[in-house]
């Protein structure tokens, strides 16, 4: 058997010589190593990125490398075959001018990707699951995008930007009302290799929501005081963490994801609203929903984990527990309201706001929700949701709530903030809240009662946020 040790030897492709051997060994024995079929082929393009996918019959061992002078992707796939037409990807919208492909080695795939910039590849196998087979992804992540941010750092950093020494009079002058607009970041749910849901009738969850999202966009800019923003705006996947960093990104106020979902029989139907749980979902259905929902991350292949071994953890525990109650507790308001419109177009699910640990909600400053539009699973509801005039009535009803809240409790510096303080006079004095200031504490310094204070402001419970603008009352 030395011959084998010396096949063995002679390779440079990782496991090629291993390969190479078995298949001499499987020849001998009269049996045959099948070759790995590529069945299709199939293009995402995002803003930031592409992913290119490639179903397979079996897995397979990849080389990916990049060329210069002109940019060029090659992909090498091990003993495999082509049986499908690459001619038909459609490549609008990514950094893919043309594919070619050809034999290698007589027995391996080539396919080179000609480029109109330099791109930083990523690739990884992915297992069959319930819509998929095996499967080889290929990302093409544009550099200058902006990284995957840590939410927790980043309110570290903002309490140490904010921080700015109290006068000897306790008091800090605030600046002048912006008039900014309310940002609402409108998160379509699924996309790309992801269809979500699917319908009896064929309807696809991605599609659906990303027409209600469009059209909730819509809403939301007609509104004087508010702007929307699409997490997408296309047929391509985004990592669940991702979405929220989009949203943090773009500075947004509140962030809700747009679902229809399906169950396992025809029989459920309704709309739902979701907010996040930090102790378990609510319901069996809440979190069977949660589990399907944060399976998207699995079939899309991204690693959702967030690391947070290198911060201290007393300081983590602390703004955790400080700054989710309040989000949490803006998230169920706003739910509350967003359900009552919502039972006015279609049958609610559940009477009340289901609470469930939705990756996609856990962003812990930024107020969420995810809201169920209705069941694809259910055969009218599925036409339903096909049809735009009930599509944009689901999406009237959600702004409808948002609105609802917001005016009622308009951020600092927003417009709608400074409208309610023109309508009602301007308070006698304002002060800027500072790191390690208490409702208590503001109030005894400005010698008037905690009472006063939360009802000149509209503050239900002890929750208050550094930079926020609190009105001081005459005492």
């Amino acid at each position: 058997m030395n011959w084998i040790a010396t096949l063995l030897g002679r390779g440079h492709r990782g496991l090629r010589p291993l390969v190479a051997a078995a298949g001499l060994l499987a020849a001998l024995g009269g049996g045959s190593v099948m070759a790995a079929d590529v069945d299709n082929l199939r293009l995402w393009a995002a803003p930031d990125h592409a992913r290119l996918v490639f179903d397979l019959s079996s897995p397979v061992e990849a080389d990916v490398f990049t060329l210069d002078s002109p940019d060029r992707l090659v992909i090498d796939l091990v003993d495999s075959r082509l049986e499908t037409d690459s001619g038909a990807l459609n490549l609008e919208g990514s950094a893919i001018t043309a594919v070619r492909t050809g034999v290698r080695d007589g027995d391996d795939l080539r396919v080179v990707l000609d480029l109109a910039r330099r791109v930083e590849p990523r690739h990884f196998s992915l297992s069959p699951n319930d819509q998929y087979g095996h499967r080889l992804v290929v990302d093409l992540e544009y550099p200058g995008e902006s990284p995957v941010e840590d939410p927790i750092e980043d309110m570290i950093r903002a309490q140490q930007q904010d921080a700015r020494p109290a006068a000897s009079t306790g008091q800090a002058k605030a600046a002048p009302h912006p008039k900014r607009d309310i940002i609402i970041a409108v998160d379509a749910g699924h996309g790309g290799e992801d269809p979500g849901a699917i319908g009896g009738s064929g309807t696809r969850e991605k599609d659906v929501v990303l027409d209600i999202a469009r059209v909730l966009k819509r809403i939301i800019d007609d509104a004087p005081g508010f702007r929307g923003v699409l997490i997408r705006d296309g047929d391509y996947y985004i990592g669940l963490r991702e979405r929220t960093r989009i949203a943090r990104e773009q500075k947004a106020d509140f962030f809700v994801s747009i679902h229809a979902d399906a169950f396992s029989s025809a029989r459920p139907k309704g709309s739902s609203v979701f907010a996040l749980s930090q102790r378990g979902a609510t319901s069996e259905t809440a979190k069977w929903l949660a589990d399907s929902e944060n399976r998207a991350d699995l079939i899309g292949g991204v690693d959702g984990n967030l690391s947070l071994r290198d911060k201290d953890e007393v300081l983590r525990g602390v703004l955790l527990d400080l700054t989710m109650t309040a989000t949490l507790n803006d998230s169920l308001a706003i739910g509350g309201q967003v359900l009552d419109r919502l039972k006015r177009v279609n049958p609610l699910h559940k009477p009340r706001v289901e609470q469930a640990g939705f990756v996609v909600l856990k962003s812990p400053d930024i107020p969420s929700l995810l809201v169920e539009t209705g069941f694809i699973s259910n055969p009218q509801e599925e036409r339903r949701l096909r049809d735009p005039s009930h599509q944009r009535g689901l999406a009237q009803a959600v702004f409808s709530g948002i609105e609802a809240h917001f005016s009622r409790n308009p951020p600092p510096g927003s417009l709608l903030a400074w409208r309610r303080d023109q309508g009602r006079g301007q308070a006698s004095n304002e002060y800027r809240i500072q790191p390690g200031d208490t409702l208590s504490e503001i109030a005894a310094r400005h010698q008037v009662s905690l009472a006063m204070l939360k009802q000149a402001n509209e503050i239900n419970g002890d929750a208050i946020r550094v930079g926020q603008v609190l009105r001081i009352p005459n005492s």
